[in-house]
């Protein structure tokens, strides 16, 4: 008995399984029949919506219209010489005789007598005009555009489109490395710069910053007095804000190995989205305000870092005196005052300039601007001859012409003490953009490099500058210090060094494209050294 009550429940419990796996999708289709009733219901509603926006729409512009020719009407009738009120009169007399069913010839003539044709052109051409755009109104009433979107959920970058493509690098012959041929297609970034994690602290996303406010302001900057000759400290006193940057440029890091850095220089949306994380570390324009400091930076607000800026030797106790736009940077492996970043001379600075080089024992200047690109970029620092500022005679020895560059060697003189400095003038590389082919910058970075090995013992570090000597500026140096890591240590960290680069100075390589740039050369430089080694 025992056993036919268990197989009795048993046979329930599976009866009312199997009923309530039946009844499952039912309710399911019950669900999806209700949400498309309730979708129906707000698209009926949405449409009455609109049909009776539109009919307001049209009975206003259409009482507009009447009242616009009632008014014509009136305006033309004086013009004929008849008093407001007889006007008035008349311009009824029309409209009655126009909704009226009579048809009198005679009043027809003596409505319709009028003398100024104009105004009764302007009045219709007006009515017209009224009822064109009541008839807008309701179409796009009834007819709701749809909002632009981008095909995958896929948006353009905010920076410009590279002008370069990694393919033109790459598809080289070996035996002919420099002689390429810039392909017309361009790749386009992924926006990931607006996507962070919320619930990662460490993650730290800073606006993207671009060339900053041209000069002509009255903004005048403070910075602190420093010892001639000597760097500064950091700051004791830094918001929190200030600190996490400072703290995420000290740590970034993402070491790449040969695979890794050519994967990565195809990675678009990787590239935009890290560049976008590393803070730009610009100075506040805001914590500067000395008198006449102004007229000595090209843009107001890209200044120097002050523990790291150049201070030039003066024997005047004036600040102006020992200021100039420029900071030291470090080299491969952290080798201190490697380089000088600087602005590019304005009018008013060459003389300071000149001082800067002879002071730091400069055996060369890498210049990356033209003259004038859409307005000044830069100051014609240099003679055509010989020249003397600051006391210091600067004299062309030697001009040589390459296909993207020129070489000016001249001999810098003062008092009794004489010495030689190279010139590079790179004049192949748009202002905020990326050169077309990378193989002569390359052999541009290459040749200051044997340049600077056969610079006499007590040689100071290499200037760079640009316009700003931020952007083209920080591209030059960090390929040059990567180039060499890549030599020695086979791997390279692009992601250190421009964090390191912009402790020094803020905004050292500017834009995203720039960033994917460097990326692209050092790819195509570890191809050119895997060559040479196969070789």
């Amino acid at each position: 008995m025992s056993q036919c009550a268990h197989s009795r429940r048993l046979h329930k419990s599976e009866s009312l399984t199997e009923s309530s796996m039946a009844e499952l999708p039912a309710d399911q289709d019950t669900a999806k029949e209700q949400e498309s009733d309730a979708t129906q219901n707000r698209l009926s509603v949405a449409l009455w919506s609109r049909m009776l926006r539109a009919s307001i729409t049209a009975g206003a512009f259409l009482l507009l219209y009447t009242f616009s020719q009632v008014t014509g009407l009136w305006v033309l009738y004086m013009l004929n010489g008849y008093r407001a009120f007889p006007a008035a009169h008349k311009a009824l007399d029309l409209l009655q005789y126009l909704l009226s069913t009579t048809d009198s010839s005679d009043q027809q003539m003596e409505i319709w007598r009028i003398e100024c044709v104009c105004p009764l052109l302007a009045t219709l051409f007006l009515g017209v005009v009224i009822l064109g755009a009541g008839a807008l109104f309701c179409i796009r009433i009834l007819v709701p555009g749809s909002s632009t979107g981008f095909p995958d959920d896929r948006r353009q970058s905010m920076s410009r489109q590279p002008s370069f493509t990694y393919s033109e690098w790459t598809d080289v012959k070996q035996d002919d490395f420099y002689e390429l041929d810039a392909v017309p297609e361009t790749p386009v970034f992924d926006c990931f710069m607006d996507m962070k994690t919320e619930s990662d602290p460490t993650t730290l996303t800073v606006k993207p910053v671009g060339l900053q406010e041209r000069r002509g302001s009255n903004v005048s900057l403070t910075l602190d007095m420093c010892t001639p000759g000597t760097t500064e400290p950091y700051g004791a006193l830094l918001s929190p804000r200030e600190q996490s940057a400072q703290e995420y440029l000290e740590n970034a890091s993402n070491l790449l190995t040969p695979g890794q850095l050519h994967e990565r220089a195809l990675d678009d949306a990787s590239l935009q989205a890290e560049f976008y994380e590393t803070p730009m570390n610009f100075v506040d324009p805001k914590e500067f305000n000395i008198p006449g400091v102004v007229r000595k930076n090209r843009y107001k607000t890209i200044l120097p870092n002050t523990h790291s800026r150049v201070c030039l030797q003066s024997t005047e106790d004036d600040f102006l005196s020992t200021y100039i736009n420029g900071n030291y940077l470090k080299g491969y492996g952290g080798k201190e005052r490697a380089y000088i970043a600087t602005q590019g001379p304005t009018v008013n600075t060459v003389g300071d300039f000149w001082r800067m080089v002879w002071q730091e024992h400069c055996p060369i200047i890498v210049m990356i601007t033209n003259l004038e690109e859409k307005n000044e970029k830069c100051a014609e620092y240099w003679p055509e001859d010989t020249v003397i500022w600051e006391g210091i005679q600067i004299t062309v020895k030697q001009v040589i012409q390459a296909d993207d560059y020129s070489l000016r060697i001249f001999t810098v003189k003062f008092e009794d003490e004489e010495r030689n400095l190279r010139h590079y003038w790179y004049t192949s590389w748009p202002d905020q953009k990326t050169p077309d082919k990378a193989p002569p910058l390359l052999q541009l970075v290459q040749e200051v490099e044997e340049a600077r090995k056969k610079a006499a013992p007590d040689s100071g570090p290499i200037i760079v500058h640009c316009s700003a000597g931020i952007g083209r500026t920080g591209c030059f140096i960090a390929t040059t210090i990567l180039c060499e890591q890549l030599r020695r240590e086979g791997v390279v960290d692009i992601l250190r060094t421009t964090s390191q680069l912009r402790l020094d100075r803020g905004g050292m390589i500017q834009t995203a494209e720039q960033y994917q740039f460097v990326h692209h050369v050092l790819s195509l430089y570890e191809r050119q050294l895997s060559q040479r080694s196969e070789e």
